[in-house]
């Protein structure tokens, strides 16, 4: 099967243009994940076809929500990237700055390879904990996006000192449970953000359901972020 075919197809049913350009660029990309997932553990999904619609499609859900308008000289912030999903097909459909952050070394190498091989100048990685960072660049970025790596509270804490007033948090996840959801909205509620949008989407083939939360950041925390390290994981927020 083309690869950028199925892609561009694919994404035009949820009403994302996708140039043959960057078509190719994320194929590209692809190829150079799966290749490197010989030696270096990043992803379970070897089959090229499958790939495209859980790794590109998936990642790139977030752009048919009309809340979402990332422009070039905007700045996002991949938490916990891993092979790079969803921040590089992100940088490369929208042009924007993206930085992409995780805690384990081998994947940020990988990423950064990546980036290198492809030329994607707008990519950049960093090595390091969520909490060790915020405190670097704080209220830095208009977005952040989570693709699944915590429990909702979680990543509303972690991801609350990244983003300027007004600043977006986008939450991709499969189906989380509506005590998820409601400790979510407490965390929220504590961080300064509000929930904006929960919108649902099916990927083809049947090969999963997709819910992606829109938080803003609308006033000041209630307390302040980030706190020390491990204290989100261990001690969230918005728990009775």
């Amino acid at each position: 099967m083309d690869l950028v075919l199925q892609l561009r197809k694919e994404l035009a049913t949820y009403g994302i243009p996708c140039s043959e350009e960057q078509g190719n660029l994320l194929v590209s990309y692809l190829d150079l994940v799966i290749e490197k997932n010989k030696v270096v553990n990043l992803t379970r999904i070897s089959d090229p076809v499958e790939a495209v619609t859980l790794h590109l499609v998936d990642s790139l859900l977030p752009l048919s929500c009309d809340e979402i308008t990332i422009r070039p000289e905007d700045s996002f912030l991949d938490m916990g990237t891993g092979a790079g999903f969803p921040g590089v097909p992100v940088a490369v459909l929208t042009g924007a700055q993206a930085l992409l952050v995780d805690s384990v070394g081998k994947k940020v190498a990988a990423v950064e390879e990546f980036a290198r091989q492809l030329r994607l100048t707008g990519v950049s990685t960093k090595h390091s904990r969520l909490e060790d960072l915020a405190r670097m660049i704080p209220g830095s970025q208009d977005y952040v996006f989570a693709r699944a790596v915590a429990q909702t509270n979680v990543l509303i804490e972690y991801a609350t000192p990244f983003l300027k007033q007004n600043g977006m948090l986008v939450v991709e996840k499969g189906r989380p449970e509506d005590s998820e959801l409601l400790e979510a909205e407490r965390a929220a509620e504590i961080c300064g953000l509000a929930l904006v949008s929960r919108e649902t989407f099916e990927l083809p083939r049947d090969l999963g359901h997709r819910e992606i939360l829109l938080y803003r950041r609308v006033r000041k925390s209630k307390i302040k972020l980030p706190r020390k390290v491990g204290m989100a994981k261990n001690s969230p927020l918005g728990l009775k």
